[in-house]
Order: structure tokens, then C-alpha cells, then sequence
């Protein structure tokens, strides 16, 4: 099976995979090789791709993936390799967004899904690079 994963800035990850595991709205599902085709609403979690018995995680916001034979298409605001996520920067922008949040009675309704958004895509990443610890 073959997987894209693109955001707004590039193309992140794209390779010839055994299996994927993407967190949906629904919960996490496989996509193994024979998958139905499915489109799905992804949330902020962890991603994992299985390749020749290995596993690699990727943090991943909001997005949404399809499954069409043996294609897989990922469209997400935000993904980062385990390895590139700074947790020390990610924790100083989940409080800025959290502060931010908390004066809601001054932002409008985009504005507050947008901090909620970035918020969940740090808890994300904070919680898979201390998986990784």
C-alpha cells in the first residue's frame, strides 16, 4: 500500500507501507492491505505506519484520510515525525493557546476551534514524545 500524508506546508510522509493506524473521530482504525474504501475525520492523536515489521509514530492534528485500493490519502493541518517534535517549544505553545482560551469572551467561534485545535495537536505530540521516553 502506498501513503501520503499533506499538510498546508508539504508533503510530510509518503512510502510503500505493510499497514497504518490513524486516529479517528470514531476511534483508531487499521487500514491493512484489501481495506474497504472509507473516508474518515481524523483527530489529533498518534499515527502509527507499519513497514517490514517496524512501527514509526507520527503526531497529527485534525484532517481528514481516504483509503481508495491500495492508496492512502492524508490531509491534516499539522504532522511531525516523533523525532522532530521539540516537547520543550510544544508545551510553551500549548500554554500560550491555553491562555488565550481562557480570555473566550473575546474571541469569536473560528477563533476559539483554532486554539482548541492546536491545543489538542500539542497534548498530541507531548504525549507521544513522552511515550517514546
Amino acid at each position: 500500500m502506498n501513503i501520503e500524508i499533506v499538510t498546508p506546508e508539504a508533503r510530510v510522509h509518503h512510502d510503500t507501507i505493510d499497514a497504518v493506524v490513524i486516529p479517528t473521530t470514531s476511534g483508531e482504525i487499521d487500514i491493512l492491505p484489501g481495506h474497504i474504501p472509507i473516508v474518515t475525520k481524523i483527530q489529533a492523536g498518534e499515527l502509527i505506519v507499519n513497514k517490514s515489521g517496524r512501527s514509526q509514530s507520527l503526531a497529527i492534528s485534525e484532517g481528514f484520510a481516504q483509503c481508495v485500493g491500495d492508496k492512502i490519502s492524508i490531509l491534516a493541518e499539522n504532522a511531525i515525525h516523533i523525532d522532530e517534535i521539540d516537547e520543550s517549544a510544544v508545551e510553551e505553545a500549548q500554554k500560550r493557546a491555553e491562555n488565550a482560551l481562557s480570555t473566550m469572551e473575546k474571541l469569536s467561534d473560528e477563533e476559539v476551534a483554532m486554539l482548541e485545535t492546536q491545543i489538542a495537536y500539542a497534548r498530541a505530540q507531548i504525549l507521544l514524545k513522552q511515550k517514546q521516553k
